[in-house]
């Protein structure tokens, strides 16, 4: 965790395809299979005495979302990341089943005769043959210690690695020890070879086997805790402490914990407990963590998420699983598919193991502020006679971004480079003989990614207010305003930004414009929800982009300057919610949320006097109960103070593993750049 490992990937940046005969005259896909068994072979083998889990990513342009590999010194092939892979099915069957179901689909392509499904196909044999080799290789450097232990402990050492290592993940684990050591091997591959993978729902994957291993005596609850921690500190082996803007923890690797089964069971178990025991316990936030809520949560759990909330770092957040899961099924997913729903590895829903996702962040307050306003051009603005008249311009706007999306769906699949490291692990990409990127998986999903729209809102407010109600001015005479950021109209400026209650103080009156923004852009894209063999589920989010965003908005109508930094998803901007928590949770709440099938987050930020003593925990379960109760969607809590922030901005050395939620994940504070510690510092905090 202080970036020894990290940064001693330095040594190891990638592999080098110039002494390969031939690689320039190869197709994509056997390219592509040279480096990933070229990865294989040659990643330095990284194994710590005291280690209970084997496997490391070692090659330092993963980090970079990049197949670490160069010819001529040019990066190859990029990565994917926005995907949590089918790692429980492999934990189920074993990958040696896997090369049984794709030479027999190997078969019918031959008798196909399709020239890309058997290069496709022939591309997961070579991938799950280049998993042979690490795997043999980490067999081999364990076989050496073991050969030279000196000691009976040193011996039964790497014994119980070699043992618990050998058989997975080829075969199904038959302990939770060789489950966990498969997961963490697969992952660990995965990431090697550049994606960034999510995990997924982790205690529905090795629940049964802690069961089975404790009623049985095969292991003792704190032997498991301990291969629980080397899970999570192992997942810290990218930490490096480099500042690159959104921070040094944007890696996607997403833990799901809790809820229903898909058969509608309660799943929460042993494993639940122990993963957030142990990092309530250590300053981990590599692994953003989700917890989903129903109404037969049990209380324990509960009372466990506000331990872990409290401490800060944001690593933990909740999902309303009854929302959710409605929401897809009223979208077309079965219940079961939908009960199985996790994330992205950041905070958007899918089907883990069936689904390919991509999503289209789009700008919504562009739209007011460029096609309704024409506060960055010199276009004169239409003379609009009423709110309505600027409402319905907005929507039209709205209505033309969107159909501009749909468009773009047409040609998704177009031009798509070889993931087969991904594809191996998605149900339907075998069975398609395609590409994870070519439309192989389950479930092919574009969502689009409004941001700005607690903007939007504001902005429609303040003009409601200010010019047809109070009749102050004319929209052109704001609009001139705007365009000269306020000067000479400070007095005006301060009331638009300080007299109104905008959204996040529970004001009915604007958050049912919030409402209504949201009603027109889920009704427009229910008109088409699939095109071109893509589902189009809406959501809403920023992921930091405000902070890209705020130098080409131009002044706001809510009293806001150009550069201002405006709101995250769909959470209040930042200064303008004064009306405390629950305030906040009933004005974003109120929204019909259940039409965002693509989802969307509430940010909160409390200080930590707010959650101290077992008030704190009972107040903080009273906000996640509220929420859930209110039909919110993805709640994430940061606990922090802002001197501490400011401190740590000025004396950064003191502060090395001080962690912030962002979005969909959490980093660092002092690896994130100044605009991005200026976002996370502008935040409203509630609590005092």
């Amino acid at each position: 965790m202080n970036a020894v490992y990290g940064r001693a990937l330095y040594k190891s940046p990638h592999v080098d395809m110039d002494n390969v005969p031939g690689f320039s005259e190869m197709n994509n896909y056997q390219k592509y299979d040279a480096i990933i068994r070229k990865i294989a072979a040659e990643a330095p083998v990284r194994f710590c005495e005291g280690e209970l889990l084997c496997g490391s990513a070692t090659l330092r342009d993963a980090i970079n979302h990049v197949v670490p590999a160069v010819f001529q010194g040019k990066t190859v092939f990029p990565s994917m990341s926005h995907v949590t892979l089918g790692f429980d099915r492999i934990l189920r069957e074993g990958l040696d089943s896997y090369q049984q179901r794709i030479e027999e689909r190997l078969e019918r392509a031959a008798k196909e005769r399709d020239a890309k499904k058997l290069d496709f196909l022939h591309s997961l044999l070579e991938v799950i043959n280049s998993i042979h080799i690490w795997h043999g290789r980490y067999m081999s450097a364990l076989s050496e210690k073991l050969a030279a232990a000196r000691t009976a402990e040193q011996q039964t050492y790497y014994e119980d690695l070699l043992r618990n290592l050998e058989r997975v993940p080829f075969q199904p684990p038959a302990s939770f020890r060789e489950a966990l050591q498969a997961l963490w091997f697969l992952f660990a591959f995965v990431r090697l070879c550049g994606n960034w993978p999510g995990i997924g729902r982790i205690d529905q994957m090795l629940g049964q086997f802690l069961e089975k291993d404790l009623q049985t005596g095969a292991i003792s609850e704190a032997f498991a805790r301990e291969l629980t921690a080397h899970f999570f500190i192992k997942g810290c082996e990218w930490i490096t402490l480099d500042s690159r803007g959104s921070g040094d923890g944007q890696h996607y690797q997403n833990i799901v914990l809790g809820g229903v089964d898909e058969n509608g069971c309660q799943s929460d178990n042993t494993v639940t407990r122990l993963v957030l025991e142990v990092v309530e316990e250590l300053p981990i936030g590599d692994f953003p963590i989700a917890v989903r809520i129903n109404a037969h949560t049990p209380e324990w759990l509960y009372m466990q998420i506000a331990k872990v909330m409290r401490h800060g770092s944001g690593v933990a957040a909740v999902y309303n699983e009854t929302q959710i899961i409605q929401s897809l099924m009223d979208f077309g997913y079965s219940q079961q598919e939908a009960r199985r729903f996790a994330n992205d590895g950041c905070w958007e829903i899918q089907v883990p193991g069936k689904t390919r996702f991509g999503y289209c962040p789009m700008d919504a307050f562009a739209v007011l502020q460029n096609d309704v306003l024409h506060v960055n051009d010199a276009c004169t603005p239409p003379d609009y006679a009423g709110f309505e008249e600027v409402y319905t311009a907005y929507r039209s706007g709205l209505r033309k971004l969107l159909e501009s999306f749909k468009e773009s769906a047409d040609h998704y699949f177009d031009g798509q480079l070889p993931v087969s490291v991904v594809a191996l692990m998605e149900d339907g990409c075998i069975e398609s003989g395609r590409d994870y990127v070519n439309g192989g998986p389950v479930y092919n999903v574009f969502s689009p990614h409004l941001g700005g729209l607690p903007d939007v809102a504001n902005s429609l407010y303040a003009i409601k207010k200010v010019v047809f109600e109070e009749r102050r001015l004319s929209v052109s005479q704001l609009v001139e305003l705007l365009r000269n950021n306020w000067e000479g109209a400070e007095s005006l400026r301060r009331h638009c930004a300080n007299d109104f209650q905008y959204y996040g103080n529970d004001n009915d009156e604007v958050d049912a414009i919030a409402t209504r923004l949201l009603d027109d852009y889920t009704a427009i894209m229910a008109e088409e929800p699939r095109r071109s063999g893509m589902l189009l589920p809406p959501g809403i989010s920023t992921f930091g982009r405000q902070i890209e965003w705020k130098d080409v908005r131009g002044a706001t109508a809510q009293g806001g300057r150009r550069g201002d930094i405006l709101s995250s998803n769909l959470s209040p901007a930042p200064g303008t919610d004064k009306a405390g928590a629950t305030a906040i949770i009933l004005s974003h709440c109120k929204a019909h949320l259940e039409n965002l099938t693509g989802g969307t987050a509430l940010d909160l930020k409390l200080y930590p006097e707010a959650v101290s003593g077992a008030d704190g925990l009972a107040a903080v379960t009273a906000l996640i109960r509220g929420f859930v109760e209110l039909g919110g969607i993805f709640l994430q809590i940061d606990v922090m103070d802002n001197t501490v922030l400011l401190e740590a901005q000025a004396h950064p050395e003191q502060y090395q593993t001080l962690s912030v939620r962002i979005s969909g994940w959490s980093a660092r504070f002092v690896t994130l750049d100044e605009e991005w510690q200026r976002m996370i510092i502008e935040r409203t905090a509630v609590g005092r």
